[in-house]
């Protein structure tokens, strides 16, 4: 069911998902060679990713089509408390709104170099609530559980870069290298075009 709620949102946004996509790689092909900077593929390919991340994160908080629920939900935990713990509700409406957000805390951490908790927080809070303004203005619900677990899943994106960068520290060197990062990158972004290609519909493999 989630995952073909994904494929849902990427089949719909893809028109404008390429063409974006395209016009960014344009701009920081010719911004590297104009101002003669440094290319590292894994930076430009983790920076795309999130690019589409964040579209599709917002395309999916902003389907009407998926309103399950209308609303203004200012307590907090009475949504979180609703479902029991293993069910489709619970792995939908509470860990589904904490694993949404965990990329963002994860990429946002890299970009600002986060070193304390704090750091993420006001971002999340921030981005969260104003998904729920604009949510509750078309349709959907106002909930303060929802921002409550997307901050949740924000700070746990946190500790998951830190404890990368911890690790990354310890690793041997050829596992630290460009060469290797770029190598890793390539081979995910094979295995996501493939994907992607197959979601739109074009079948080539």
């Amino acid at each position: 069911m989630e995952m073909q709620i994904l494929n849902n949102t990427l089949h719909n946004i893809w028109p404008m998902l390429v063409i974006f996509l395209v016009v960014i790689i344009a701009i920081r092909i010719t911004t590297i060679r104009v101002n003669h900077e440094k290319f590292l593929f894994y930076r430009e390919f983790l920076n795309l990713t999130f690019i589409i991340y964040a579209m599709l994160l917002f395309q999916l908080l902003t389907d009407t089509e998926l309103n399950t629920s209308s609303g203004f939900n200012l307590i907090p935990f009475t949504e979180i408390l609703r479902y029991p713990i293993g069910t489709h509700g619970f792995m939908m409406n509470v860990v589904g709104n904490i694993l949404i957000f965990l990329p963002f805390g994860y990429f946002v951490s890299g970009y600002v170099k986060a070193s304390k908790v704090s750091h993420i927080l006001v971002i999340s809070f921030i981005t969260s609530f104003v998904v729920e303004i604009v949510q509750y203005y078309i349709g959907r619900s106002f909930d303060i559980d929802d921002i409550l677990l997307n901050v949740v899943g924000s700070i746990i994106g946190f500790l998951l870069y830190i404890a990368l960068n911890a690790i990354e520290k310890h690793l041997p060197r050829i596992f630290r290298s460009t060469a290797f990062y770029n190598i890793l990158c390539i081979l995910i972004f094979a295995v996501f075009f493939v994907y992607f290609t197959r979601i739109i519909g074009l079948g080539w493999f």
